[in-house]
């Protein structure tokens, strides 16, 4: 089972832009999904996650600018950002704490991370 991120780039500040990751294999559900960053020289840090219910939870930072959502059917998650600041350029990953697959034998996967997605934000 695999996390890819995309929809990274670069925005001016006020800017959108909108991350997707989609988990692929033979998922039969994933548990919480999650976007977490890390700019140059710092920790990586939670930006949102969402459950399998769709409860959500933010970073207090980015909290009213950014919208973490979830497509179950497609096992996607998707982050829109927008009001873009230059503190919010990092690299951002995605997170399945859970993913449960298999087509006979279930088995778990567990704290599954994707590549990383770059987002830029400089005028």
């Amino acid at each position: 089972v695999q996390l890819q991120a995309f929809g990274g780039g670069l925005v001016q500040p006020g800017g959108s832009l909108r991350l997707s990751c989609a988990a692929s294999g033979t998922i039969i559900s994933i548990n919480v999904m999650g976007w977490y960053r890390q700019a140059p020289g710092k920790q990586r840090e939670l930006v949102a996650t969402i459950s399998s219910r769709g409860i959500t939870n933010y970073a207090d930072s980015v909290r009213g600018r950014f919208t973490i959502s979830r497509d179950n059917a497609k096992s996607t998650v998707y982050l829109q950002m927008n009001s873009l600041k230059p503190e919010d350029a990092a690299v951002y990953y995605c997170n399945a704490d859970r993913i449960f697959i298999g087509a006979g034998v279930i088995e778990t996967r567990y704290d599954v991370w994707g590549q990383g997605t770059l987002v830029t934000v400089s005028s």
